[in-house]
């Protein structure tokens, strides 16, 4: 059996792991399946994700209702070819060798489904230039 290329890995950072980093694993998830390994993590993270995160992924025929929030390590961002920060500042350990992107995007702690729509939709435009780039699909 021939010898696979190693899959590509990303890991998806924010302060509380509640919303958009969950938000954007899910996609990443859902859009690519086995071809790209994913990890989600926060500097601080909270007890639960955002329901309006949770609700605003439902619409799209995605569920996050069982994923909890988790603490960032220095082992989760080792075991990553790529790190995509979404408004942690400068709390995310730097390694030699990583690709670091920081992606702006609005923070839906506390708002409703309706504000965190387009904060889900803006993350899957970005997650799917991210696979164009470390896992496009070949053809058979």
């Amino acid at each position: 059996m021939p010898e696979t290329a190693r899959k590509p890995s990303v890991l998806f950072v924010c302060v509380h792991n509640a919303g958009r980093s969950q938000m954007a694993a899910a996609w990443l998830t859902h859009l690519a399946g086995d071809r790209v390994e994913v990890r989600s993590a926060g500097s601080d993270p909270d007890g639960a994700v955002n329901p309006a995160a949770v609700e605003a992924m439902a619409e799209v025929g995605i569920d996050i209702s069982a994923e909890s929030p988790k603490i960032l390590t220095v082992d989760a961002v080792r075991e990553s070819d790529v790190c995509v920060t979404m408004g942690c500042g400068d709390t995310c350990p730097v390694l030699p060798g990583k690709r670091y992107l920081d992606w702006k995007l609005d923070d839906p702690a506390g708002q409703g489904v309706a504000a965190v729509r387009p904060i889900r939709d803006g993350i899957r435009t970005l997650v799917e230039g991210l696979i164009a780039e470390i896992a496009p699909r070949t053809a058979p």
